[in-house]
């Protein structure tokens, strides 16, 4: 078994990467408080903070039969699936990492204490320091595969797009099951699969013995999103560090690539979709569902869909995802699931938020279920509306002149 274990790494957080996470934009000069407060959080984490790793090569591994199956416990990720079997990976690292729980507790106590500011700053930090366990994970997966002359693919983690967050406790069950060590801090795993401490990430790294199909697929390099910097095996530029000019406009794709006639996206684009940009480039749109109830009848529902996006230069990374009725409605009262649990469907209606964190143009590559219905009931049927939604907003972006509103 191949394991690798560090128990007090020594975390680096690239201020830059601290800076986006706090929702700066990439050129912003930061306010002397500001500057302050982003120290102290360092400092405090640099004194209190209690990092840790964890990694080990999963024996077998399997993506044949519709699922990807690691040690015979079986994960439904559509898009890992993909990625392992396009790189014709054959064996899976699994990976844990937690900031620990101190930053955490002390966020909640300054936040009860009524200092948001400090709160916000060290919440943030923490937020930054799992990602950068994360590529000190992969980097380090990264300098043993060269060694072995094989390549290591982008890490994947449950809440991903395609990977439902609930599967989060069954991984972390086989990460534990197999090890020949205990993790060096402590984890658990609750019923919604959100963790506990929740500065802490759970990641499925591919690893492949065909080197050249890493190059040539850029999808599958992992050093597009890894900050590592001065790193000796990186095998092209990490995109957020990679400069662009204001006036530099990303030429519209194909349309082809989109799965929806374009006619019907120019025409929601013009008659259903807002768009606000934002004084620091970021946006906001919303978008109007409107459509019919399966029963009684076919009542009319309307649903707003509201997305916040960062900025062009950034690709659009998709940073906030909300589903809800639209003021007024009163047709998805008459939903047959609705009537059954309305709490219930409600409830996955809100939690469900595709594509999150993710580039927009991600959703031009993402394969969802074809459930056409008007209603909210079943969960193709919700995810095919996600569908519609992002890509005629992303539609919108490249064809400016289509939309309703851009104030």
């Amino acid at each position: 078994m191949i394991e690798f274990v560090q128990s007090s790494p020594v975390v680096k957080v690239a201020p830059a990467e601290y800076h986006r996470l706090l929702g700066y934009p990439r050129d912003a000069v930061l306010s002397e408080r500001a500057l302050e407060l982003a120290d102290w959080a360092r400092d405090w984490y640099r004194l209190h903070g209690r990092p840790w790793i964890y990694a080990r090569c999963a024996a077998s591994l399997n993506v044949a039969d519709g699922s990807v199956e690691i040690d015979g416990v079986a994960f439904n990720s559509g898009r890992l699936r993909t990625a392992l079997q396009q790189a014709e990976a054959h064996a899976v690292f699994l990976a844990a990492a937690g900031a620990g729980p101190e930053a955490e507790e002390e966020a909640q106590r300054l936040w009860h204490d009524d200092k948001p500011d400090e709160y916000f700053f060290l919440e943030t930090f923490g937020s930054a320091v799992v990602e950068d366990l994360i590529t000190m994970a992969g980097a380090g997966l990264c300098a043993w595969a060269d060694g072995e002359r094989m390549a290591v693919l982008p890490h994947h983690s449950p809440g991903y797009s395609q990977w439902d967050v609930a599967e989060q406790g069954r991984l972390l069950d086989l990460i534990r099951r197999d090890g020949a060590v205990a993790l060096p801090g402590a984890l658990e795993a609750l019923d919604s699969g959100a963790l506990r401490p929740k500065k802490s990430q759970l990641a499925v790294f591919g690893i492949t013995r065909h080197v050249d199909r890493v190059a040539r697929l850029a999808d599958l390099v992992p050093c597009q999103q890894c900050s590592l910097p001065n790193c000796q095996y990186r095998r092209t530029p990490y995109l957020r560090a990679r400069p662009r000019l204001e006036q530099e406009s990303p030429a519209p794709p194909a349309t082809a690539a989109y799965s929806i006639n374009v006619k019907a996206l120019r025409r929601w684009a013009a008659e259903r979709l807002v768009l606000e940009t934002r004084a620091d480039g970021t946006l906001h749109a919303r978008f109007r569902y409107d459509g019919t109830t399966c029963t009684n009848m076919g009542r009319p529902l309307a649903f707003h869909y509201d997305v916040d996006l960062g900025t062009r230069q950034d690709g659009y990374p998709i940073r906030g995802q909300s589903c809800t009725p639209a003021a007024g409605d009163t047709g998805h009262a008459s939903m047959c699931q609705y009537i059954t649990d309305a709490p219930a469907l409600m409830a996955a209606i809100a939690r469900e938020k595709p594509l999150a964190g993710r580039p927009l143009g991600e959703v031009l590559a993402w394969q969802r279920s074809e459930a056409a219905a008007g209603c909210y009931c079943e969960a193709a049927s919700r995810e095919h509306k996600w569908g519609l939604v992002l890509e005629t907003i992303h539609f919108a972006l490249y064809h400016p002149e289509t939309h309703a509103t851009n104030r």
